[in-house]
């Protein structure tokens, strides 16, 4: 039987990164800034929210994105199409948002 690989551990220190607690972090739209970026399962989508990259809204029970600045806070959360944030980098963020 294959072993498998230990997992690893934050030895000595008491703060996670952002990254580790919230979600991962990518890099945001204007490439400048760092995101913590969560995928929602659509199980778990519950409210309607209105995408900031293609100013549509994204009903209750799809899957999707939530990102914000990684110094932002509550009030910065984003939801996103997946396809929408993948291709972030080349297209614009809608007025609304900016």
């Amino acid at each position: 039987m294959p072993r498998r690989k230990p997992r690893a551990r934050n030895h000595g220190s008491d703060s996670a990164p952002l990254g580790d607690v919230f979600g991962r972090t990518e890099r945001g739209p204007d490439d400048d800034d760092v995101y913590v970026v969560r995928t929602i399962p659509g199980t778990r989508a519950t409210k309607t929210y209105r995408c900031p990259g293609c100013d549509h809204e994204i009903p209750p029970g799809v899957a999707h994105i939530v990102a914000w600045a990684a110094d932002g806070g509550e009030d910065d959360r984003r939801h996103w199409h997946r396809g929408c944030w993948n291709g972030r980098r080349t297209r614009r963020i809608t007025r609304r948002w900016s």
